[in-house]
């Protein structure tokens, strides 16, 4: 499709719609040859607006009639608007336009999937469907008919409640919907397919029975068991923390296996991608359930969260993103392990949000401009959003928070706000000054906070000293950053009275602690209490003293991370220069004591502390990046612990084995984390023994977490010849060539290995039957891990640039949003060599000058090469 030349809009051109659309109906006519859709608007002018010539968007749309208060209008079309003059202050405004879903690659507004029609209308995908002012500012009620053929596509859904349905001519049958409730055009959806169905109830705390429905392609109901039993928890969770009860009769999940994004909040229609619905023990990891609870609940939250209170424009994306994942957040800590999921959502940020915060695509949790909003559906408007969220709950205190809550909702509720709104509503209710706490809405990039201590031992008082920067920030004005500090005594005992939360509010600041008879090990941003980096120069001993004694869980697996990243980052620089790696007798002894204490501390953690730092997040602390020293490095690390706890390891490996029934409980999940981390560094000896035990597992396990853990051990394997890796392989291929989900792992677990013929391998996959270039699971699996997996995507000849490169062009008008996507695995390739840095431009030079390149990509990669788009 020929993209015209990209026009970025600013946050600061914002003005009101000159019209407002009060009642929307649509009459959806689907049929083989294409849909026919009848929009029947009653709109009226904006008062508060300044009188316009009323514009439509639309996309792709064959219009086939136009109507003012029943009769036809003269009006100008071109392939993106629709415009009309001389319009009274009130009008019915009718269109017929022609779609044809069957052929929409982009899955985005009405399109076809295996089993039916499906809609995807965030961010502006509603154009798509029909000619409409597609803003969420606009918002309106909606009454909704379908018609389309009963055996094909028994069922037919759209928001809120059923109101009417009945038999026509020919086969075919209609369903007629209304919601109660104003929405904008983003949140609407329908579904027509051949779906089964699980059924359920939720009794409100106010006594309201609301009907629960998840939908499924067929013979797959009994993997949705979990989900409804996630939704359930998620409705009384929000009534329990929040107060929130759900507003409707009818709430609905729908599943489909083609899908950009991972779920979707339509008011009372959610539409999901199915890997956030579907599980089974022996299709799903303990992970997949647990993200399965959380995307569950963060879409149902957002029914508050986005849904009653929406955003004004989309650079206020980050009101209902951040605040949403901040609710999920704090449901799957309370629902699974709180010390843990603080653990993996900072280890998340790191990886994906601050590389993002320092890379081409920087951008502030609520950006200035965009060219095109798809591509700030990002790390940073959602978990650095999170973020931010959860320093104003450490500012005023969990129930200032909620107070706050319930003051934003009650000026707010039925409005599309910013920000500023949300924020004033927690000023309100708690007093506090959030006036500087707003830079964080408004600079892009990761701000640095350098400290150190000092002790005055005739006065028995330590003196913190802290300095904040960020250079990617407009200018150097200082942030509001909440800092939760503790101290420990030499013995690693926690000093009473030294937890307190420290403001940093100025560029440089300090603070003092007094009545101390010795110099204490400070603990500083205990919680990750802000997305910040933070310079102390611990000694390895103060780091090893909080990794065996802190209180505070993240603060205790931060210590360990710090010490691994020093060992390792050493390694990466003593390889590149021919030599070999030292590893210090402490390191070891302090994995062996988290070892021993795993029974007192938790599976779970243990398994964290002992899992090193990502490449990835291990390359952002590089000035210049080797990806073949760094991972030798890290492997050498992984090795030398194996070597040296190989019997702790494999003694563990035994004793955490369960003997009772599979269950995705936080206790059982946290002992195969550990047990399957033991096998992880077992098989880093690189011993036939290690294998037969890998494999073992593998066949022998009857839940999914350990088969593929096994598999994933097994897919790492150097060697030319491991039988053990092929047959498991072809094993898992073989028994789950039916379960897409499943497929998607294998896919996956291929494209992160790291071995050196992982590109051979990628490649060779794209022409395998279990790839589909049109699915965006499997180019995600198969293609974008790839693309993360950093020392095979940055081969030093190019050529992982050049397949990606080649990857994108195939995608990049058949699916700008996936396409686009994959275009930011090339974000930090300035991080690296000359010789890399070569290959990596010419790569995205050849993106960047394909002919009507699509608005998606061209954005991604003219900021990745330093242009303007």
């Amino acid at each position: 499709m020929k993209t015209d030349t990209p026009q970025t809009v600013y946050l600061k051109d914002y003005t009101p719609p000159a019209y407002l659309i009060d009642h929307v109906e649509l009459d959806f006519d689907i049929r083989a040859d294409g849909t026919t859709v009848t929009s029947t608007l009653a709109m009226r002018r904006n008062p508060v607006a300044t009188p316009a010539t009323l514009v439509l968007d639309g996309e792709e749309l064959h219009t086939l009639s136009v109507a003012v208060d029943g009769k036809p209008a003269t009006y100008t079309e071109t392939p993106t608007s629709l415009s009309l003059n001389d319009l009274p202050a009130a009008f019915t405004l009718q269109t017929v336009v022609r779609i044809q879903p069957d052929h929409n690659t982009r899955l985005s507004g009405l399109y076809r999937s295996t089993d039916g029609y499906f809609t995807q209308c965030e961010a502006q995908g509603f154009r798509r469907i029909t000619w409409f002012i597609d803003r969420p500012d606009v918002m309106s009620r909606y009454t909704v008919t379908l018609h389309a053929d009963q055996a094909t596509y028994p069922v037919l859904l759209a928001n809120g409640n059923p109101v009417a349905a009945g038999a026509e001519a020919d086969g075919r049958h209609w369903a007629t919907w209304e919601d109660p409730f104003k929405k904008p055009a983003y949140l609407f959806a329908v579904v027509a397919g051949k779906l089964d169905v699980l059924r359920d109830s939720f009794r409100t705390a106010s006594g309201r029975e609301v009907q629960l429905a998840i939908y499924v392609e067929p013979d797959k109901l009994d993997q949705c068991p979990h989900a409804m039993d996630a939704l359930k928890k998620s409705m009384k969770w929000d009534e329990e923390r929040f107060g929130l009860e759900c507003d409707l009769d009818h709430y609905m999940i729908v599943a489909v296996g083609d899908f950009n994004m991972g779920a979707m909040e339509n008011k009372g229609l959610n539409i999901f991608n199915t890997k956030y619905v579907l599980a089974r023990s022996d299709v799903a990891t303990d992970v997949d359930f647990e993200n399965i609870d959380r995307v569950v609940a963060h879409e149902y939250f957002h029914n508050w969260t986005g849904n009653r209170v929406t955003c004004r424009d989309w650079f206020q994306l980050s009101l209902k993103e951040g605040l949403t994942v901040f609710r999920d957040q704090e449901f799957g800590a309370d629902l699974h392990n709180r010390q843990t999921a603080r653990i993996r959502e900072v280890r998340g940020l790191r990886a994906a949000q601050f590389p993002e915060d320092a890379g081409p695509m920087a951008h502030p949790i609520r950006p200035a401009s965009f060219v095109e909003i798809n591509n700030f559906y990002t790390a940073t408007v959602y978990e650095k959003g999170a973020e931010v969220i959860r320093m104003i709950q450490t500012l005023i205190g969990r129930d200032g928070f909620r107070a706050g809550m319930d003051e934003y909702f009650r000026r707010h509720d039925g409005q599309a706000v910013t920000c500023e709104d949300f924020v004033a509503a927690m000023a309100a209710a708690s007093g506090f000054d959030f006036a500087q706490f707003m830079r964080w809405y408004n600079q892009p990039g990761t701000p640095h906070v350098a400290a150190s201590g000092s002790f005055d031992a005739a006065a028995g008082r330590y003196t913190l000293r802290f300095t904040q920067s960020n250079p990617r920030a407009s200018d150097a004005a200082p942030y509001l950053i909440p800092v939760r500090v503790a101290l420990f005594d030499g013995e690693g005992h926690l000093l009473a009275g030294s937890e307190q939360t420290l403001q940093l509010t100025a560029t440089e600041q300090e603070f003092h602690i007094d009545n101390l008879a010795a110099e204490p090990v400070p603990s500083l941003l205990r919680d990750f209490s802000a997305p910040v980096y933070l310079d102390f120069a611990y000694t390895p001993e103060q780091l090893t003293l909080l990794l065996a004694h802190e209180s505070d869980p993240f603060n205790a697996w931060e210590a360990g991370q710090r010490l691994a990243s020093t060992l390792i980052l050493d390694a990466a620089r003593a390889i590149a220069a021919g030599q070999s790696p030292q590893w210090p007798d402490s390191f070891a002894a302090a994995a062996r004591r988290l070892l021993q204490t795993q029974a007192q501390r938790g599976a779970a953690f243990v398994a964290e502390a002992l899992t090193l730092p990502g490449e990835g997040t291990l390359a952002e602390m590089m000035e210049v990046v080797d990806p073949d020293a760094l991972h030798a490095a890290r492997n050498a690390l992984r090795r030398h612990l194996a070597e040296e706890l190989e019997g702790e390891f494999s003694g563990l490996y035994a004793a955490l084995a369960i003997s009772e029934a599979y269950a995705p409980t936080a206790a059982q999940a946290g002992r195969r984390a550990l047990r399957n981390v033991c096998l992880g560094y077992l098989m880093e000896l690189d011993t036939d023994a290690a294998r037969r035990l890998a494999l073992q597992q593998f066949e022998k396990a009857d839940n999914m977490t350990d088969q593929f853990a096994a598999l994933a051990s097994l897919a790492n394997v150097n060697a030319e010849l491991c039988p053990q890796r092929e047959q498991a392989l072809a094993a898992f291929y073989a028994t789950w060539q039916d379960e897409a989900l499943v497929v998607d792992k294998w896919l996956a677990v291929q494209s992160t290995s790291r071995r050196p013929d992982t590109l051979a391998t990628v490649k060779a996959l794209t022409a395998h039957p279990a790839f589909d270039a049109g699915n965006p699971n499997k180019i995600y699996a198969l293609i974008r891990n790839f693309g993360a997996n950093l020392v095979r995507f940055n081969a030093a000849d190019g050529s992982g640039y050049a397949f990606m490169a080649d990857r994108i062009l195939d995608l990049h008008d058949r699916n700008p949003q996936v396409a686009s996507r994959l275009a930011r695995c090339f974000d930090r390739w300035k991080k690296f060599d000359d010789t890399r840095q070569d290959h990596a431009r010419a790569a995205l030079q050849r993106i960047r000058n394909h002919p009507d390149l699509s608005r998606d990509v061209l954005e991604v990669v003219t900021r990745s090469l330093g242009e303007a788009a």
